[in-house]
């Protein structure tokens, strides 16, 4: 039997966002996918969605301007007649070493977009959300949101964008609430991914190498993520963790549990 399920994943041109649409696609769920820039990597987003051969439907849309919400949400509804999954996957990354010090507009945009529009969408999709036997949402945000700008990771969050990640956070919770018990929402808050602030992005080639390797090194794993580590996290959200709803799952190889290590006992000591 086919699967009849419907996704609507934001931000999916590039990175991320289009390895997690295409791995729906894969599974035969049918999507919606938006974009707005970045409009050299639309070609390779097509044809890789054209390859999986899943019905989906492309669509260019600015979030940032919340009136045009509804009518995304009512374009999937019309195309699809559902809604079932909802990957809250827009952001603005705030990297000081790309962007500077901040400016009126740039905190403006920042905030349009990396926590208004998530909230617009969701409350435009929720009472779809409820009819789906299994409605979920996927917030994806950043460890920004627990570290701010500190350590490492000073060049590569803003104050604006770490607080605005916390409250993406505090949303979730409300979010859980709202959907409960037909709509589970849950959060997967990012570290380093090569393709989201690391090494396959403009402000990895702009970092010295000592932030560079700083970074890696307050990694437990030793490593930055890749986007193949983002689908499974959001393939257990969205698909084995039916029990769960209001949590935030931390995908960062351990960099907030990094910097300090476990001592050796000293000489003399019995060791495990």
């Amino acid at each position: 039997m086919a699967d009849e399920r419907v996704a609507l994943v934001l931000g999916a041109v590039k990175g991320i966002g289009r390895e997690i649409g295409l791995s729906l696609a894969r599974r035969g769920i049918r999507t919606v996918l938006t974009w707005h820039d970045w409009e050299e990597s639309l070609p390779a987003m097509e044809a890789a969605f054209a390859e999986v051969g899943c019905d989906h439907e492309i669509v260019r849309v600015d979030l940032t301007d919340t009136e045009v919400v509804p009518g995304l949400i009512k374009r999937v509804i019309d195309r699809f007649g559902r809604l079932d999954i909802l990957i809250n996957n827009i952001e603005r990354g705030g990297m000081p070493v790309v962007h500077g010090t901040y400016t009126k507009n740039q905190w403006e945009l920042e905030v349009a977009t990396t926590l208004t529009a998530k909230r617009w969408v969701f409350e435009a999709a929720l009472p779809y959300l409820k009819k789906a036997p299994d409605g979920c949402v996927v917030n994806l945000t950043s460890i920004a949101g627990v570290v701010g700008r500190s350590g490492p990771a000073s060049y590569l969050f803003n104050e604006g964008y770490s607080a605005l990640n916390r409250g993406i956070s505090l949303l979730t919770e409300t979010w859980a609430r709202l959907g409960a018990p037909n709509v589970r929402v849950n959060e997967l808050m990012l570290g380093v991914m090569d393709t989201r602030h690391g090494k396959e992005t403009r402000g990895w080639g702009m970092h010295p190498d000592k932030v560079k390797k700083g970074l890696v090194d307050h990694t437990l794993l030793g490593r930055t993520g890749t986007p193949d580590d983002v689908v499974k996290a959001v393939s257990f959200l969205a698909f084995d963790a039916p029990f769960m709803t209001g949590s935030v799952i931390r995908l960062d190889g351990g960099y907030v549990l990094g910097g300090d290590r476990v001592w050796e006992m000293p000489e003399g000591v019995e060791k495990l």
